[in-house]
């Protein structure tokens, strides 16, 4: 069904053409980022980087080899996101993923990657962090000129949507709510995963 969307490899192309991923590592938890970014590369990106705050460079590039890295120097949430966004102006990078392992601080990098302008992808940790306050989070998703992946299972959906899908037993009209309300894809993670 999808195949003739796939995009076709070219003898002209370079690794350019086929996309450069980014994920955004945390700074404790380097699991899930690590994989992400193997998933990347596996599906297809022609360069994949994970940006990791320097305290932590050293574990993401020693585990991984065919995946560049890429340190975020500063002492803190604020300076990482400031980092990240200073290395945003690069145009090459096509597309973002954060919140896998990223921690409870990356509000402040999820800011700077949505006012990018590029394509981002927010799961995990980019989700809950807004869980108090999801009304900054759906504000700066409509102020993006680019497009917005969110990612959640159940429990992160209903922090960040609450009642305000209407019919909360039917799993496809909430996210397609929640989609065409904020401007988003949504991808609703469980065992039956709908995207919207």
């Amino acid at each position: 069904l999808w195949l003739q969307l796939w995009p076709q490899l070219s003898s002209e192309g370079h690794k350019y053409t086929r996309g450069h991923a980014v994920v955004v590592g945390g700074a404790e938890m380097t699991g899930a980022a690590r994989l992400a970014a193997k998933a990347a590369a596996r599906v297809g990106a022609g360069l994949t980087t994970v940006a990791a705050p320097a305290p932590a460079w050293p574990i993401y590039a020693a585990a991984l080899d065919c995946i560049m890295v890429h340190r975020l120097n500063g002492a803190g949430a604020e300076q990482w996101a400031q980092a990240l966004a200073d290395w945003t102006v690069d145009r090459r990078l096509s597309a973002f993923l954060i919140g896998p392992g990223a921690g409870a601080e990356v509000k402040p990098s999820v800011l700077a990657l949505l006012a990018s302008g590029r394509p981002v992808v927010l799961d995990a940790d980019a989700l809950t962090c807004f869980g108090d306050d999801p009304g900054s989070l759906f504000a700066a998703i409509q102020a993006s000129t680019g497009p917005v992946v969110l990612t959640p299972h159940e429990g992160e959906f209903q922090r960040l949507f609450g009642d305000q899908t209407g019919n909360v037993s039917d799993k496809l009209a909430r996210a397609r709510a929640a989609a065409k309300r904020r401007g988003a894809v949504v991808l609703l993670k469980g065992a039956d995963t709908v995207s919207a």
